[in-house]
């Protein structure tokens, strides 16, 4: 098929996540079978792009990756690109190496620097990529379901533990400003208490009234999610330990949220996603972040996007508490 673009680059910024490598594989695929463009990788995501660390990337630059975790494009922080000085001159390399297009993946900061991008005439679209589900405009992100289910993986082994030792068990998991992580892992590991940033109410008594509750009609443990935003898990377990004279212990799942093979699901809609972040490019859009929404990819405005807030289902929290008690 005919594209009005020629040459694009593809980068991977912020937080890495498992399915940035099937949805870089998936864009670079695309875009020489589909479209027989160049296609450009940038390494160290932003930061590589100001500092011109560009490859040329082949059928072959993407073999064997769609079942590797992390990315093969490296990411990180880039300060500078916050600054109009760091923006202008991620654009002149953009020009000077001929990139028309720029498939971004990443979360919401990403995306802001996208749009600035595209304001400077680089042809931009957003790819979802956050284990945080926490992007407005989809219901989907790339490495969510790898990171709830190595999760729960990880609650399902301190379970075993607890038990044996009839202890309360608080599990900390990623996500600083949403809860999605916490919701689903604590529904699926069987939870009796689940603590998300947009619910909680600091009301530490009433988690120390129930494990007492429970105590009395003879459980063997008590499992407490723990969203990170909230954190402070092992000075939670400390006083919770005090007040009910039940041994308490915190574990911090951490960065192994981000690791590890991804999941079918998450290799599948992450190259999804990247073929429609191409097709995109193909027909000459700009600032925009592809989306799954209602059972289908779409895409949305990034100004309209970034816009938008985001907040747990009521329902499914509901559920949760009453699955709980």
């Amino acid at each position: 098929m005919e594209s009005k673009i020629k040459r694009i680059g593809v980068l991977t910024s912020g937080g890495d996540a498992p399915g940035m490598n099937a949805a870089i594989r998936s864009v670079v695929r695309t875009a020489l079978s589909k479209y027989g463009m160049e296609v450009k990788g940038i390494l160290r995501g932003y930061s590589g792009l100001i500092n011109e660390e560009i490859i040329d990337m082949d059928y072959r630059s993407v073999c064997e990756i769609i079942q590797r975790g992390g990315t093969i494009l490296y990411t990180a922080r880039c300060q500078e690109m916050m600054t109009e000085e760091g923006q202008q001159r991620a654009a002149e390399v953009c020009r000077k190496n001929g990139i028309e297009g720029l498939v971004v993946i990443g979360g919401d900061g990403s995306f802001r620097c996208a749009q600035k991008l595209s304001a400077l005439g680089i042809n931009t679209i957003g790819v979802p990529g956050t284990i945080d589900l926490d992007i407005a405009c989809t219901e989907y992100t790339i490495g969510f379901d790898t990171a709830i289910n190595t999760a729960m993986e990880c609650i399902d082994k301190i379970r075993d533990t607890s038990t044996s030792h009839s202890r309360v068990s608080i599990v900390e998991v990623m996500g600083r400003k949403a809860g999605f992580i916490a919701l689903y892992t604590g529904i699926a590991g069987g939870a009796e208490d689940i603590l998300v940033n947009e619910r909680y109410d600091g009301n530490e008594q009433a988690i120390i009234d129930h494990i007492k509750r429970r105590q009395q009609t003879g459980s063997k443990h008590h499992i407490i999610i723990n969203a990170e935003g909230i954190g402070d898990s092992v000075e939670m377990a400390k006083r919770i330990q005090e007040a009910t004279g039940i041994g308490t212990r915190a574990t911090i799942l951490g960065h192994i949220q981000r690791g590890g093979t991804p999941t079918c699901k998450d290799r599948v809609y992450a190259s999804m996603m990247g073929s429609v972040a191409v097709d995109l490019l193909a027909f000459g859009q700009t600032n925009r972040v592809v989306a799954y929404k209602n059972g289908t990819y779409t895409d949305f405005d990034i100004d309209e996007a970034l816009s938008m807030k985001k907040d747990i289902n009521e329902y499914m929290f509901q559920t949760a508490t009453d699955l709980t008690r």
